[in-house]
């Protein structure tokens, strides 16, 4: 029998608390139907002018009186453990409030009654414990418990100073430099820290200094935080992680002492590694900040920035900081001293992609025909968290549909997953929705395959994923860093295809080109404002601008536009002219292709789906039956000129 751990056998609930109630209450039942019967004090008096009453107790509570003239056996002095429960088999027992009445002695005296005071003493600790120290107890046990399911709000308030700092003993950290994949360049950057926490005394004897702090930069997924500890695991010191929520707080000037905390333990703890994440959480730029000079976040920033001031990296005392948002930093972060070496840790390239899919694919059970570099090639533009999450969706997969392996289809059913969404196949679509998915589909699709430069087309599908009632997959044969004008162009005349070729069908346009629409139109908004591809601002960026008067531009937080109404209507104006013209070319060129149209629309929904090598086919089909080739006919029909968006009409 497997034996559940004591953190997990002893885990508090509720029903504890009800049995300690429960408890409780038995036994004062039980303890009060052992008790004497309480009568009136008139009555109690009546008793001993009676006779009936031999000998009475007297208390602070009590005037306790018994039938009997001896003291119950085990009686020492005149002190009872508790006469109420100590009784002879044949004795009666009576109780009664006192009252201030002075004639109780007399009668007492006249009726030679024997009669002796008490002290609490002998009952004292029992009385004490049931009467105050259980309730206490048990309020105290509530109070805790209600702390944690309110997230631990009041209990903030006792500790408000202490850092919540994740703290990894020396050597507890398993993560190796050969754990991560995909970062070569940064992970060279970082070996110099590793080796300086090793051998701190070949860099001390030369008179070199290592930087104080490094901050890993990079998209959301690209792996700083696996990074950070990897160089925690290779240098085998101490790590101390934190993000940047967690030393702001409702209270003012608890991020501060957070951070005086913070570095106080790490002192203590060097040589060891401190890491904050998401550092732009109290790292952004305090020029033009909306709060005024008492601000909590600002007042954690100056304190951050005083203590990276304050250490000195030869006692191995380094700081990692991580962020997606390099641009709202603080100068005064940024500079040597501070941060002095900013690492990229960017989204893989095809080399990357690939070792990334190995480390991960080595806890899974892989088919044999299972070809991981074609997987990187088409998971262009994926971070390592990406990539991560493709591997187990495809194990998931695999188990959903009773397979011992995961096969090469179940990473690209992942893929496609994790592009387009879930697939929902209990949602039908009528006769008429489901052609005008269709042919939306395929009019992208045609547009990438007659467009120079554009992806290729690895899929075209009218089952519904995610929010879209149909999609085109495309993915990149190779990375991409830089892209040319016609390559933006491409991508206009691609998402408009779908609503042309919806048009053309039905007569009337539909909501479902509403997202095609808004990144076309952002394309060419960009085209215009960010990269300088206008006929009147060529070469000169239209965008916003920092107000700040210190410091770049980029790192305030706050902007305003710098060009006039004028310039904004010609750029509303040129986006507009722009979306005409390609819309012209693009009908013209489905219209020139509308037997191959509606020949892959036909079978699009005869299959539901038309893979790439399929699709191929079709296309070359077509051409070779007369018609001009793809490539043959983009250059007849579309002069694309660099710089000139005029030329592009044909």
């Amino acid at each position: 029998m497997r034996i559940k751990p004591p953190s997990k056998f002893w885990k508090f609930s509720l029903i504890y608390i009800l049995v300690f109630v429960v408890g409780i209450s038995v036994f004062n039942r039980v303890t009060a139907a052992k008790a004497a019967p309480v009568i009136d004090f008139s009555e109690f008096k009546e008793k001993i002018v009676s006779g009936e009453i031999k000998r009475v107790e007297l208390s602070d509570s009590w005037f306790t009186g018994f039938s009997t003239p001896e003291k119950p056996k085990g009686a020492t002095n005149q002190v009872f453990k508790n006469p109420a429960t100590i009784t002879l088999p044949s004795e009666k027992v009576y109780r009664t409030v006192p009252i201030n009445d002075p004639d109780i002695i007399k009668i007492m005296d006249d009726y030679a009654i024997k009669y002796y005071a008490t002290s609490r003493e002998g009952s004292t600790l029992l009385n004490i414990l049931f009467t105050w120290g259980l309730p206490i107890i048990f309020f105290i046990i509530v109070w805790r418990f209600l702390l944690k399911r309110m997230g631990n709000l009041g209990g903030g308030m006792l500790t408000a100073g202490q850092n919540k700092t994740l703290i990894v003993a020396e050597g507890d950290i398993a993560t190796r430099f050969a754990d991560v994949a995909g970062v070569d360049e940064a992970k060279e950057e970082l070996v110099e820290v590793v080796d300086f926490l090793k051998n701190p005394k070949k860099y001390i004897d030369i008179g070199g200094k290592i930087p104080k702090g490094v901050l890993l930069v990079g998209p959301p997924g690209t792996g700083k935080t696996l990074l950070a500890r990897a160089v925690a695991g290779e240098a085998g010191v101490s790590f101390f992680r934190m993000s940047g929520a967690d030393f702001v707080e409702m209270f003012v000037g608890v991020g501060a002492a957070r951070v005086r905390d913070l570095f106080n333990q790490a002192r203590n703890k060097a040589p060891c590694i401190v890491f904050i994440d998401e550092l732009d959480a109290i790292g952004k730029s305090r020029i033009n900040s909306m709060a005024g000079g008492n601000d909590e976040r600002e007042q954690t920033l100056n304190q951050l920035l005083v203590e990276m001031d304050g250490f000195d990296t030869a006692g191995g005392l380094i700081v990692l900081a991580a962020t997606n948002r390099p641009d709202v930093l603080d100068p005064a972060l940024l500079r040597p001293g501070r941060f002095d070496r900013q690492v990229l840790v960017d989204k893989p390239d095809l080399k990357g992609r690939e070792s990334i899919l190995k480390i991960h694919a080595k806890s899974v059970k892989l088919d044999s025909h299972v070809d991981l570099e074609a997987i990187a090639r088409i998971t262009s533009g994926f971070a390592g968290a990406d990539l991560a999450n493709i591997v187990n969706e495809a194990a998931l997969l695999a188990v959903r549909n009773s397979r011992v392996y995961v096969s090469q289809k179940d990473f690209e059913e992942a893929i496609e997953k994790t592009v387009a969404g879930l697939q929902k196949k209990t949602r039908v679509l009528k006769p008429e929705e489901r052609k005008l998915t269709a042919y939306h589909e395929t009019g992208h699709a045609l547009v990438a395959a007659f467009t120079p430069g554009a992806d290729p087309v690895q899929k075209i599908s009218i089952i519904p994923r995610g929010y879209a009632l149909g999609y085109t997959l495309q993915m990149p044969v190779e990375d991409r860093y830089t892209v040319t004008h016609s390559h933006l162009i491409g991508k206009i005349d691609t998402l408009l295809g779908g609503r042309i070729a919806e048009e053309m069908i039905s007569g009337e346009f539909s909501t479902g080109a509403a997202s095609d629409i808004t990144k076309a139109t952002d394309i060419a908004r960009k085209m215009i404002t960010d990269y300088g591809m206008s006929d009147r601002f060529r070469n000169v960026a239209l965008t916003t601008r920092g107000t700040g008067m210190l410091g770049d531009s980029r790192d305030e937080p706050m902007f305003h536009r710098e060009y006039s109404e004028s310039t904004q209507q010609y750029i509303d104006e040129e986006v507009a002219r722009i979306m005409e013209e390609r819309y012209a070319y693009v009908r013209r060129l489905l219209e020139e292709k509308r037997p191959l149209l509606d020949s892959i629309a036909s079978k699009l929904l005869e299959q539901e789906s038309l893979e790439e090598k399929e699709f191929k086919r079709l296309v070359n089909a077509y051409s070779s039956a007369g018609h001009q080739t793809v490539k043959t006919a983009v250059k007849e029909s579309t002069p694309v000129q660099p710089l000139d968006l005029k030329s592009d009409t044909p």
